[in-house]
């Protein structure tokens, strides 16, 4: 919990000071010659950070510093266009669409892509590459006892025992425009006994220990497999895609070319399923993730051609 509230604290600090204009506290200056890479406070993209970061130190003369805990969503970006930062670790296609550049939702990836990397190119100057391979959605699931009682493989199929369950989801997640609850029950045409809005790190605790029947979670998260969880098909396709990439400015592109084809070299090469291995490691094994990193490029090799 302490560890919760320290994010919580900086994430604030570094919103007021990005508001304000003013460079972050604590963070490299803007003339460093290392290159600043921007995660926010989940696992995963702190894990992602660590892997652009060890690339560059191992694979070229350039140094990298790495931006903890800049809050989520819109964060790393607003570190982009204050020159607080130069590389996001990861920055999802959905949350841009809707967020930086206030669109409507899409729910064909191509589409979303295409809109994202050409509005983020023409509006900031920021370069977004290609997925990592994975996308990071949200996602509905269960335990595997409630999936076999009630035969649940897929969303559609709580129609028939949602108006007895109790659900988590995100707090988040409650009132956004496009894919929020609302959206959600006339797409799929029911709804849960009662939505409990929570802290996202809580909600697979709570489906766990039956405290709810079924929560909304992130489909990357590695406590799906710390708590062996049923992660229910969107078969309807309601969800729009959170490809994950990662985004350079053009600025330091132009300053290290030699970033620019270290970066393609993560395009495809990691998808779902590592994902959640990764942040397993992480948040089941209390594993650092500079290390979880390390390990990963070294099994293999940087990904040299």
């Amino acid at each position: 919990m302490h560890k919760k509230a320290s994010q919580l604290l900086i994430s604030l600090l570094c919103l007021v000071f990005l508001v304000s204009g003013c460079s972050l506290p604590g963070l490299p200056d803007t003339k460093t010659n290392a290159i600043r890479i921007a995660s926010d406070s989940t696992t995963e993209t702190q894990i992602l950070a660590n892997i652009i970061a060890q690339l560059i130190k191992h694979e070229t003369k350039s140094d990298a510093t790495i931006l903890n805990n800049l809050g989520t969503g819109t964060m790393p970006h607003k570190a982009l266009q204050r020159d607080n930062a130069d590389v996001i670790a990861a920055s999802y296609s959905g949350t841009d669409l809707t967020g930086i550049l206030a669109q409507p939702a899409v729910k064909n990836p191509a589409r979303a892509t295409k809109i994202v990397n050409t509005q983020l190119a023409k509006r900031f100057g920021e370069i977004r590459f290609p997925s990592y391979g994975f996308s990071d959605t949200y996602a509905f699931m269960v335990t595997q006892a409630t999936a076999k009682k009630y035969g649940l493989k897929k969303i559609s199929d709580l129609a028939k025992v949602a108006p007895k369950m109790k659900a988590g989801v995100d707090t988040s997640w409650m009132n956004r425009p496009g894919d929020g609850y609302q959206d959600f029950t006339k797409f799929y045409r029911f709804k849960f006994k009662r939505v409990y809005p929570m802290q996202i790190g809580l909600v697979y605790d709570a489906v766990s220990v039956g405290k709810m029947a079924s929560v909304l979670g992130y489909s990357t998260d590695g406590r799906i497999r710390s708590y062996n969880l049923k992660v229910l098909q969107d078969d309807q396709h309601f969800f729009p895609p959170y490809n994950a990439s990662p985004v350079a400015t053009r600025k330091i592109l132009r300053q290290h070319p030699e970033l620019k084809p270290l970066l393609h070299r993560l395009d495809g090469k990691i998808n779902v399923k590592t994902m959640q291995k990764l942040n397993y490691q992480v948040d089941n094994n209390n594993i650092e993730p500079e290390l979880v990193a390390k390990r990963f490029l070294q099994q293999h090799n940087y990904f040299r051609e």
